[in-house]
């Protein structure tokens, strides 16, 4: 590429950041793009070149900087969200958004919407009530971005809404973010604001998903699945570059924090205010004066939905008054004042194949179906699960049957019937196996389930091992499923214990027996980034305790929950396997059959040995929990804790934690049993349910005043 030279050089720099900066703001929020592909990435390569040259006019927020640096190594940052990112609840018929319209209605006291039913039409003849604003539920990933002073500082996954993964890095490489604010235009949305979080999508459109695939299937790769899936998957790429040659997009829906924003009285108003300052928000987005009128989009949105360049699986309906969200509130989980109304699944016919048998991490042996290649729901489908032996029967299934197939949430395909009417005699029933299929052992039946009961069966240790190493129990980073099966292959692992025995030449070499992305895992050599990751980090998880352990050992009945309750109680390994049935059952949330097969388990020779194995390799056996607090010894030792509402100072997940350390036990819901309700800003229907059952209530400044008072703050 050849930059002019001389004096000019300089202005021609800004010219082109100021041109491509426009180009794509033009692109991705007004729809009106005045440049190719081609110029843009002509004019960018010139850019290049001039920058350059001139160093002292860096930028950070320059076009050429959205893919700036190598490639990150270990875990991305967990980042706690200042306001929490809420889900939206799901309904799937119109009835079902009339009667929350309804709710919505006769909470806010504005007129009981008119029930008089159109027979024709199906619709309510004259609603009244607040407005609505409907949008499309793009189908990717939820992302909350941060600008301060105008330029993108901080972007988070929604993780569980009260934390998630900071990804700025890779967001920065996403064309459709701007990395900095245009001034809007209206003088009524005053300047840029000072703080502004901005709560959306990242999609990947359905011609770049196409694009990809087809690039991968030329190179001989294995074909990615749905565009969504492969939008997470890329988001989590730990290499920039590979996020920015993804072509990922993105699309504004709501806001977190904010400060020295215009007063804006509705989301119809917000989403404007976000096209103003060059933010990316939906164009099919509108207002609607009735519950009718959200009918009918509805239903002309479903007609049209096939034809646009991004996955969707419904609208999202939200009550637009600010105001009047505020005194509809939240559960714990959504808001009252929206919903979403989900399409049903496209279905499609084929012939079932043949069905397998493959054995879960619980020694769970399901069922797969292999069929005639079909596509639905934007991806060929190959496989689907026939869930149990019971609900095979049920639909009376066979081999060689026409079948009709379905994505559930439009992500994972499943059978939904036989087509018997075409049926010739030639079918063959489906027989559930009568040995394990994968080691031989005997199959045990329990109710609608089928397993294995050797406890060394290869395929069901495999796939225990998996969730062992996983984020959520032992997290040992570099650990990913292709990367289990090639040490589980290489004879490398053959108890959980082997995991923390391993070194960084025996990972590489069994990862370069693997397949094409294992070598390239490897391609630098040994001692290089997996390798040396996965012994690393194996080494620190020896010290997370015994409540990781047991949540990750695939003990059945026992996941997190159980294994905080049994590390609580027991302070190690030892203590643990002295435990009775008896004693078990009268822990919290542990009821006969929980406690049965825990005890079991605890007797068997298994438990003994993987404890044995585990302590040898030098894994820490003993409690992490806090020690039980006898009741009284604090203000909340011993008593029942709800928390509601926005805390400023705590997350959900931390302040649970920190009330629990103190002795408390900590519910989801108000009843006769709440000692005290937590309750911050904008607490709904918890805050009155305690009130009018005389539960002692606690704004946030008390909290925090107990806490100090227990030495716990």
């Amino acid at each position: 590429m050849t930059a002019p030279k001389g004096p000019s050089e300089q202005s021609r720099l800004r010219e082109l950041r100021d041109l491509l900066a426009r180009a794509n703001t033009a692109y991705y929020v007004d729809a009106a793009p005045f440049m190719s592909d081609q110029e843009f990435d002509t004019l960018l390569a010139e850019l290049s070149v001039l920058e350059a040259r001139h160093p002292e006019l860096h930028d950070p927020n320059s076009p050429t900087q959205r893919v700036g640096g190598a490639a990150l190594e270990g875990e991305f940052e967990t980042r706690r969200h200042r306001v929490p990112m809420l889900s939206v609840d799901n309904t799937y018929s119109l009835e079902d958004l009339r009667a929350w319209y309804q709710r919505c209605a006769d909470a806010l006291g504005a007129g009981a919407a008119d029930p008089a039913i159109d027979p024709d039409a199906g619709l309510f003849a004259a609603p009244r009530g607040p407005a609505l604003f409907a949008d499309p539920k793009v189908d990717g990933l939820a992302i909350s971005l941060r600008y301060e002073g105008g330029e993108l500082v901080e972007a988070v996954t929604r993780g569980d809404g009260e934390k998630g993964d900071l990804v700025t890095a890779n967001v920065r490489a996403i064309r459709a973010i701007p990395l900095r604010l245009r001034a809007p235009a209206d003088p009524r949305h005053g300047g840029i604001p000072p703080v502004l979080e901005v709560r959306g999508e990242i999609f990947m459109p359905i011609r770049e998903f196409e694009r990809i695939n087809e690039e991968r299937e030329k190179h001989g790769e294995q074909l990615f699945a749905n565009a969504r899936n492969s939008c997470v998957g890329t988001l989590k790429n730990k290499d920039p570059k590979v996020v920015a040659s993804r072509r990922l997009s993105f699309t504004a829906h709501g806001r977190g924090e904010g400060e020295g924003l215009p007063p804006l009285a509705s989301h119809s108003e917000f989403v404007a205010y976000l096209r103003a300052l060059g933010i990316p928000v939906s164009s099919i987005g509108r207002v609607l004066a009735t519950v009718a009128d959200a009918e009918r989009a509805i239903e002309e949105f479903g007609a049209t939905r096939d034809t646009l360049d991004f996955a969707v699986d419904g609208m999202v309906v939200r009550i637009d008054r600010f105001d009047d969200q505020q005194r509809l509130g939240f559960t714990a989980k959504s808001p009252r004042w929206a919903v979403a109304f989900k399409y049903p699944a496209e279905q499609k016919e084929t012939v079932l194949e043949k069905v397998e048998w493959q054995v879960g991490k619980g020694g769970t042996i399901t069922p797969r179906a292999t069929m005639a290649p079909v596509f639905v729901a934007g991806s060929t489908v190959r496989h689907a699960t026939l869930h149990n032996i019971e609900e095979i029967q049920r639909r009376d299934l066979r081999i060689g049957d026409h079948v009709v197939i379905e994505k559930a949430g439009e992500v994972i395909p499943q059978v939904v019937r036989a087509v018997v009417e075409k049926r010739t005699g030639r079918e063959t029933p489906i027989e559930p196996p009568t040995v394990c299929p994968e080691c031989g052992g005997a199959v045990e039946r329990e109710g609608p389930k089928l397993f294995c009961a050797n406890p060394m069966c290869g395929a069901r240790f495999r796939e225990r091992l998996k969730w062992f190493v996983g984020r959520d129990q032992m997290n040992i980073d570099g650990l990913g499923e292709e990367i289990v099966d090639a040490l589980v292959d290489a004879g490398l692992v053959k108890e959980f214990a082997d995991v923390f025995r391993l070194d960084a030449m025996a990972v590489a070499r069994a990862l370069a027996k693997g397949d094409k992305a294992l070598a390239e895992i490897t391609r630098k050599g040994p001692g290089k980034r997996a390798t040396t990751l996965v012994e690393s980090a194996a080494e620190a998880a020896k010290e997370r305790g015994l409540t990781r352990v047991l949540a990750g050992l695939g003990i059945k009945h026992v996941g997190a929950s159980a294994a905080k309750t049994l590390a609580r109680r027991y302070r190690s390994a030892e203590e643990l396997l002295a435990a009775t049935e008896a004693e078990l059952i009268e822990l919290d949330d542990f009821g006969e059959v929980t406690a049965a097969s825990v005890a079991a388990w605890l007797a068997s020779d298994e438990a003994k040995h993987v404890f044995a194995s585990l302590a040898a390799a030098g894994v820490d056996l003993t409690s992490r929990e806090p020690k039980p607090v006898a009741a009284g010894a604090n203000a909340f030792a011993g008593r029942t804790f709800v928390v509601t509402g926005t805390l400023t100072g705590f997350g959900r997940t931390e302040v649970t934690e920190i009330l629990e350390r103190a002795g408390a036990k900590v519910a989801g819901s108000v009843s006769k049993k709440t000692s005290v309700l937590v309750a911050g800003e904008e607490a709904g229907s918890k805050l009155a349910k305690a009130r009018e059952l005389g539960v002692e209530i606690w704004d946030e400044s008390r909290l925090v005043s107990e806490l100090s008072a227990a030495g716990l703050r």
